[in-house]
């Protein structure tokens, strides 16, 4: 069979002597680019590629890490060295400090503690966005560094 342009009755008749499909490749080319080929060997070809595609697309993932205002040292240190993990795997950190009843009065305190878990681990990531009141919850990002 030879490429050029062919009316679609004849294109047709040409796969069916085959026992192929006239699939379309390209409908908004004028005149439309066809080929004759197995269409479900096309589905199958045409899902792998999506598939490979999206494999390669980067997936952000975000890990939360939650707080209280009064975090006692040892529980900072555990707390910090999930955080330094997370970090190190290629994820983003979200750290909040949760206010809960009257403990609201506090927000110095959860915005010193934000900006020390920032400076320990100045070393695996930057601050993507610097602590911020939001509700009952002071919320920063910390994205990791590139290799």
């Amino acid at each position: 069979m030879e490429i050029g342009v062919y009316p679609t009755r004849q294109a047709l008749a040409i796969a069916d002597d085959q026992g192929l499909d006239l699939v379309e490749i390209s409908p908004n080319a004028n005149p439309p680019v066809c080929k004759v080929m197995d269409y479900k060997k096309f589905l199958y070809e045409q899902k792998k590629r999506e598939k490979a595609l999206k494999s390669k697309a980067t997936k952000v993932v975000v890990k939360e890490i939650r707080f209280g205002p009064q975090t006692d040292d040892h529980d900072y240190e555990f707390k910090k060295k999930h955080a330094e993990k997370f970090l190190k795997d290629g994820a983003k950190l979200k750290a909040f400090v949760f206010f809960k009843g009257r403990s609201i009065v506090f927000k110095e305190q959860g915005q010193i503690l934000l900006l020390r878990l920032a400076q320990d681990l100045e070393e695996f990531g930057k601050v993507e966005q610097m602590p911020k009141l939001e509700g009952k919850r002071m919320i920063m990002f910390i994205a990791p560094k590139k290799k």
